[in-house]
């Protein structure tokens, strides 16, 4: 029997991603050894960021089963550790930058990331369950996404996403919980039960703040905001922390209901952001014979994205019509988005080409320094 080369088995270690930092344990310093026996048993030493690691055993399966691939391997023994704190200060470093400074990394002059913030000028449109659906159908593309449950009063992003697991906390370093691809950092993670969030304005913008500077995220492609209704305190604090997002809008097709929304994406022309464009929710319901029920009516999202490309001087599309569908709602329920749940679903037909639209935006690299130097 051959003995498992050093190199073989760095390399296999090096196909195990930290599941919430995404990033192979190789590159960021967990790695601590890798020992091969002449009778073919490997133990391998892992550094975890703390103690109290939630996802320990995903690496511990993730790792033995690396490893149980490579040739003349015949048993695994995964030991954990945990970093020192001069191990975690360098890490941090690696994510951060020098001195593991922190700032809103969205708002760096090189930061490709697309910002959306989800608004709506009512509830009960179905903004937050447009926000995850969206999120889940450009990871499922293959792109890197984050969401920001911004509607502190009424957080609902964990359970439309299934997630229960806490944010691991590194320092002052919060790494958010990954679920179908999708990191999401809500202040839901953060209280037991359900109690309710009572704050006042101040409390809010410090909350987001915080959500956006503690919370390492990566690059990303899409970072979603799932904001509350309305044009109050904290859709006024993203405009300030994120002064490149770009609005969407969601709407139903009723009148009043645009009328409202309207008021939403106005807000665009006090803050200087841009709309991406508006999503109509709720649209018409397909009945068993093939025809179809408009319960709330029709024309709102037409109406709306005409109002507001007159507002802003500039187009401002519909980008989709979502239909009324039971499985929107189960999913949710259960955790698990319409546009994975059930794909062939009205539903998630439409919400997967309004991802299609999005992902078909390039991340700009307009006015971006290349670093190029003539010679």
């Amino acid at each position: 029997m051959t003995t498992p080369s050093p190199e073989a088995l760095r390399s296999a270690l090096a196909t195990v991603i930290d599941p919430e930092l995404r990033r192979p344990i190789t590159e960021l310093g967990m790695l601590d050894s890798v020992e091969a026996a002449p009778d073919g048993t490997v133990t391998v030493t892992v550094l975890l960021t703390i103690a109290g690691c939630p996802l320990r055993g995903t690496i511990t399966q993730d790792a033995t089963a690396a490893l149980a691939d490579v040739e003349g391997v015949t048993a695994v023994d995964v030991q954990l550790k945990v970093m020192t704190q001069e191990q975690r200060d360098a890490l941090k470093e690696q994510l951060r930058g020098p001195g593991g400074a922190r700032g809103i990394p969205f708002n760096e002059p090189g930061s490709l990331t697309k910002v959306y913030a989800v608004a709506s000028g009512k509830g009960g449109v179905g903004k937050s369950s447009v926000t995850v659906n969206l999120a889940c159908a450009l990871a499922e593309k293959g792109l890197r996404v984050g969401i920001v449950d911004a509607d502190v009063h009424g957080f609902s992003v964990p359970s439309l996403m299934g997630i229960t697991q806490a944010p691991t906390r590194v320092d002052d370093m919060i790494l958010p919980p990954v679920a179908y691809g999708v990191k999401v950092i809500s202040i839901g993670m953060f209280v037991s039960g359900n109690k309710p969030v009572a704050w006042r304005g101040p409390m809010l913008h410090r909350a987001l703040e915080q959500f956006l500077t503690d919370v390492y995220f990566g690059d990303l492609d899409a970072l979603f905001l799932d904001l509350p209704p309305g044009t109050g305190d904290i859709a006024i604090s993203v405009a300030q922390l994120l002064p490149k997002a770009e609005i969407l809008v969601v709407t139903t097709p009723q009148a009043a209901a645009a009328d409202v929304a309207e008021r939403a994406g106005s807000i665009a022309t006090q803050t200087g952001q841009s709309l991406v464009g508006v999503v109509e929710n709720m649209s018409y319901l397909e009945l068993p014979d093939g025809t179809t029920m408009e319960l709330f009516g029709s024309g709102g999202g037409t109406a709306l994205a005409e109002r507001l490309s007159a507002t802003v001087a500039k187009p401002v599309p519909l980008l989709g019509q979502i239909p009324l569908d039971i499985r929107l709602r189960e999913g949710g329920d259960a955790g698990r988005p319409v546009v994975l749940a059930a794909p062939e679903s009205p539903a998630a037909v439409a919400l997967g080409d309004i991802a299609e639209t999005l992902s078909a935006r390039p991340r700009g690299l307009a006015g971006l320094p290349l670093g190029i130097q003539p010679k």
